[in-house]
């Protein structure tokens, strides 16, 4: 053999080698997504976010026989169960009660809004409590990366909430998940009129990679133009179409496209920033989307001079009391008709629906000038202490108080749980393996969850 045809035959050998293993690998790749996929139940959680917490005395933990300084201005009232009594505040909340549960036992030692953020959004007890950016990854992020594999149409994980704001606002960073984890933001109002699908960019933190990644990227075109010629790769890498198929499928448009959903529905959720955001989740959710959360701080419109942005009901920033009266009817109307629509649409088992901030509000009522008003008004601090979360779907039983909390409703009297378990139950929920571990940035192995067992009054 002549030295010509030698090296042109142990070229063309290496070459069919290399075929023959991208043809071995692609092959592998596709039977390893499929049995992921197979193996993943169709099931997705909403997340209701009231950033600032959830004054668990003024809504689903009432304290009427506490003295005047700790039950406040409003009265429980009864619902549709016997034994749970929601504020007199929230009538639509009262009608479905049948379809939720109220945990009233969470409890967790992080008085800041970054720690508390941090503990509630991952499950994890943050090693600080300064900042918001994670420091393992959040629920969202975790529930990207498993489903990454899945041929969906629209984000795996999205949360709506105000302009302005990033991943780390509300601490749903993907920490050593990287960035591909991270929520598909939808900023904005969608009651507005002129509301669109916000456009993909590049986050702040890539822009500086992004030039040194499409120079080694040109270094490998060569090699993929040979492969190319045998039809092993195509033109551009599936992984790398992703965003595109999203944003241009018929599945997405359609999700994202309000105007298609029937006006009396929407009128049911409200025509605010709270109603319609809800909304959405739950059309997302119906198209495939696994982890929506919607951050519920201002419900649009005028506020009155006595109120604050969000839920952070301190007397310095509202009257809590004139606050609560004119935020509650847009909540109660978006989660009640959220709760009604995921029953009514069948989707309860598929659907767990969770409501809950970053922890309660003193019991005890404090007063302070307000920065607003300049008069002193009442108002409630940070709590952590003891929280009200509100479950419904997630085929779990409904209906029922989980836990409780002692006769002024600062600390759990029986079942005290922590936001490891609440994830635990959700994590059970969407079929993930809470012990499964991720390598760190260090390369250490790190568990989803590493402690919390599912609550069993939901399961």
């Amino acid at each position: 053999m002549s030295p010509a045809n030698y090296h042109s035959r142990r070229r063309f050998l290496g070459t069919s080698s290399i075929v023959s293993l991208a043809l071995g690998l692609g092959d592998l790749l596709r039977l390893r997504n499929a049995r992921a996929d197979a193996s993943q139940p169709d099931t997705s959680v909403i997340l209701v976010w009231l950033t600032g917490g959830l004054s668990q005395l003024d809504t689903y933990d009432m304290k009427p026989d506490a003295p005047s300084e700790y039950r406040g201005d409003f009265r429980p009232i009864r619902t549709v169960v016997p034994g749970i009594d929601v504020c007199e505040e929230l009538p639509l909340h009262a009608r479905v009660a049948d379809r939720f549960s109220l945990i009233r036992s969470v409890s967790h030692g992080f008085g800041t809004h970054s720690g508390a953020h941090k503990q509630m959004m991952t499950g994890h007890i943050p090693k600080s409590k300064a900042g918001f950016v994670n420091e393992v990854p959040s629920v969202g992020s975790v529930v990207a990366r498993i489903r990454k594999s899945k041929r969906l149409k629209v984000p795996v994980y999205t949360s709506g909430q105000r302009e302005g704001t990033d991943v780390n606002a509300y601490s749903q960073g993907a920490a050593w998940l990287g960035h591909s984890c991270t929520p598909f933001l939808l900023l904005g109002d969608p009651s507005d009129d002129d509301w669109s699908i916000p456009n993909l960019s590049v986050l702040p933190e890539v822009k500086p990679r992004s030039a040194e990644r499409r120079a080694l990227l040109k270094q490998f075109d060569n090699i993929r133009r040979d492969l190319d010629l045998h039809g092993v790769i195509e033109s551009t890498d599936r992984f790398n179409q992703r965003a595109f198929e999203i944003l241009t499928s018929n599945t997405a448009r359609n999700a994202f496209d309000l105007s298609q959903e029937d006006p009396k529905v929407r009128d049911r959720y409200g025509r605010n920033r709270y109603g319609q955001q809800a909304l959405l989740a739950r059309r997302l959710i119906e198209a495939g989307t696994g982890f929506a959360n919607v951050v519920m701080e201002h419900p649009g419109g005028q506020a009155p001079q006595h109120t604050v942005y969000n839920w952070d009901c301190h007397a310095v920033n509202c009257h809590v009391f004139n606050d609560s009266r004119w935020r509650f009817p847009n909540f109660d109307r978006a989660v009640s008709a959220l709760i009604e629509d995921i029953y009514q649409r069948n989707l309860d088992r598929r659907v767990m629906l969770i409501v809950m901030g970053e922890f309660g509000h003193t019991p005890r009522i404090s007063y302070e000038v307000g920065s607003q008003t300049h008069v002193k008004q009442p108002g409630r601090d940070h709590w952590p202490g003891a929280m009200s979360i509100l479950v419904s779907g997630g085929a779990a039983p409904m209906g029922q108080i989980v836990g409780s909390t002692d006769g002024r409703g600062e600390h759990p009297a029986d079942r005290p749980l922590s936001a490891a378990d609440l994830w635990a139950t959700a994590y059970r929920h969407l079929g993930i393996d809470t012990k499964h571990s991720f390598l760190d940035r260090a390369g250490r192995p790190r568990p989803i969850l590493p402690d919390g067992k599912p609550i069993a009054e939901l399961i």
